[in-house]
């Protein structure tokens, strides 16, 4: 499959693994450039171990500091050249229950998944501003419409939904904040997705989501990524605000 999006320079979160690995590799071989994020830089090389250095940029930092965030987009800029795009996929799960949540917990997982998308956009933001527009895709999921307790079968719990929700309320407020300035601010929020985050998950609990699917099956990485960069791509130059859904069919917002 061809890449949507051609000719951009892109930060990509969570590029280690998962959605963000998918979308990294996704748009490299479609001749983009690609500064791939992460918080450990032997798992980033370990996941990109033949790269060009003109096209790949690995970068190692932590999404919920704010200071890192910052370096991330300065490193882009200082490599390519300008900013086109940021695909935060970087997150952490939770399954713990409500009464096994301590304070710290909650803390802990807002600090990546909300303050770290809001981060990560405000420092892109900064400089696309300056530059004359970009787009930002931030990531939710549709376990807030399932809104599922966490516990042994793996699902996410209060803490992970609760942050997700976060993000679609951000995405939102940053859409309208922002374009005036000619930057778009979308949100993705897949569904059950082939990824490490979903290891913990029960037999049990995997089949139940390939039988609540029309389509019988549970979503891949590169399938979420792939649609992801449809938020990004030029077509989509009118798409602001928007959360898009990935999860075939199996719940709708």
């Amino acid at each position: 499959m061809s890449c949507v999006v051609a000719d951009k320079s892109v930060i990509v979160t969570g590029a280690a693994s998962g959605i963000g690995k998918a979308c990294a590799a996704y748009l490299l071989a479609g001749g983009n450039r690609v500064l791939a994020m992460d918080l450990d830089m032997v798992r980033l090389a370990a996941a990109f171990p033949e790269r060009d250095e003109q096209q790949l940029v690995l970068f190692a930092g932590d999404v919920s500091q704010a200071p890192a965030c910052v370096a991330a987009v300065e490193a882009a800029c200082r490599q390519f050249g300008r900013l086109d795009a940021l695909m935060h996929w970087a997150g952490r799960h939770s399954i713990k229950t409500w009464d096994e949540l301590t304070a710290e917990d909650f803390a802990d997982l807002l600090a990546v998944n909300v303050t770290g998308a809001f981060l990560m956009a405000q420092a892109a933001a900064r400089r696309m501003k300056d530059d004359g527009g970009g787009a930002i895709v931030l990531t939710g999921s549709t376990a807030v419409i399932h809104a599922p307790i966490g516990g042994k079968a793996g699902n996410g719990g209060p803490a992970y939904v609760t942050a997700k929700a976060a993000v679609t309320g951000l995405v939102r407020t940053l859409a309208r904040a922002l374009g005036s300035h000619g930057i778009r601010v979308n949100g993705i929020a897949p569904g059950v997705t082939e990824t490490p985050m979903i290891g913990n998950y029960s037999e049990q609990s995997r089949q139940a989501q390939i039988a609540q699917s029309p389509m019988g099956r549970i979503g891949s990485a590169e399938e979420v990524a792939e649609a992801g960069c449809l938020l990004i791509a030029d077509a989509s130059r009118y798409v602001s605000g928007e959360m898009l859904i990935v999860n075939g069919a199996t719940s709708f917002g």
